[in-house]
């Protein structure tokens, strides 16, 4: 790792570490509560979950090029569009199709409702999320509540959810995980705790932001295996009637920590909450944002010839 790496990783013992959350806490939580508010979303916890398929409709197709559209959110096993700012479930099945295997460790570190987690364990991975909102995580659990046992997988699959901040993965040793994918929160655009915790990357300026996902992005770079791919789904917002390219920043901040360009997906956004409430006129002097990027990033092994890759790393 490059002196530029080390010195964001240096700052990882700052920030708060992870704490395992077992379903008998699940269990202890949802006795006393039935609901918890992500943002001004109000979301059920407890009850028992009747589980009507346990993957996407018959005519689903891998994705095969750089443009990704699902006017369709997905809504098989226990995902549900209820917790706002969550991507698709197809999202995550695709990667974790095209980039892993059965028994294989797929990470996602600011996991919100467990979108990634519940596709772990329909197919067949071994999981770990993480994220700095305890009401989140005791989604995570909620949704991962069903009985399911893939055919693929003889031991069945063993998904953890912790408490933590991405920033400091201090319960993920070394170069272990076969792929981080993430859909991190887009700077002050979703509130998600408020002023209840103050780690929540949601409440942070842009400029704070980026420098927070850089050293997120360390994280990653460092508990992934060399030659595995890490990915991440962001957009972009306006103010001021301009284009704020928020994805450009996070893209830096992952090529900034070592990781090398893979694919750059263009997904394409439907039914989008903030765009209805904010632009339901027609006559704007500005195209309304319906594109978010899927950055698909990789680690590079130590012995390969960086220079055939130049211009899909750190070259400005």
């Amino acid at each position: 790792m490059s002196l530029q790496q080390g010195s964001v990783a240096t700052q990882r013992p700052t920030y708060r570490g992870m704490q395992l959350v077992t379903v008998e806490e699940y269990r202890r939580f949802t006795a006393v509560r039935e609901v918890v508010t992500i943002g001004t979303v109000p979301v059920r916890v407890g009850r028992p979950w009747r589980v009507k398929d346990y993957g996407p409709p018959e005519d689903y197709k891998i994705e095969e090029s750089t443009v990704w559209s699902f006017p369709s959110r997905g809504e098989w096993a226990t995902h549900s569009g209820n917790y706002r700012g969550n991507w698709s479930p197809f999202i995550p099945r695709n990667l974790i199709n095209k980039y892993t295997r059965p028994g294989e460790l797929v990470l996602d570190e600011m996991c919100g409702s467990g979108t990634t987690l519940v596709e772990c364990k329909l197919l067949g991975r071994n999981g770990i999320g993480v994220d700095v909102n305890p009401d989140a995580v005791m989604i995570q659990r909620d949704r991962l509540n069903f009985d399911y046992h893939p055919l693929d997988s003889q031991n069945g699959t063993n998904v953890r959810t912790y408490v933590g901040d991405a920033r400091n993965l201090d319960l993920v040793r070394d170069d272990c995980v076969d792929l981080v994918a993430t859909h991190p929160p887009y700077a002050g655009i979703i509130s998600y705790t408020g002023h209840r915790v103050d780690a929540d990357l949601s409440r942070l300026k842009l400029p704070d932001y980026l420098a927070a996902m850089r050293v997120v992005a360390a994280e990653a770079y460092r508990v992934l295996k060399p030659d595995h791919y890490c990915a991440v789904l962001i957009g972009d917002t306006r103010k001021a009637r301009h284009y704020i390219p928020i994805s450009i920043g996070v893209l830096q901040s992952f090529l900034s920590v070592g990781f090398t360009l893979k694919e750059d997906i263009i997904k394409l956004q439907h039914k989008m909450m903030m765009t209805r409430q904010k632009w339901r006129g027609r006559n704007y002097d500005f195209y309304k944002i319906a594109h978010e990027h899927l950055y698909i990033f990789r680690k590079p092994t130590g012995d390969e010839d960086l220079g055939r890759v130049k211009y899909s790393r750190k070259w400005w």
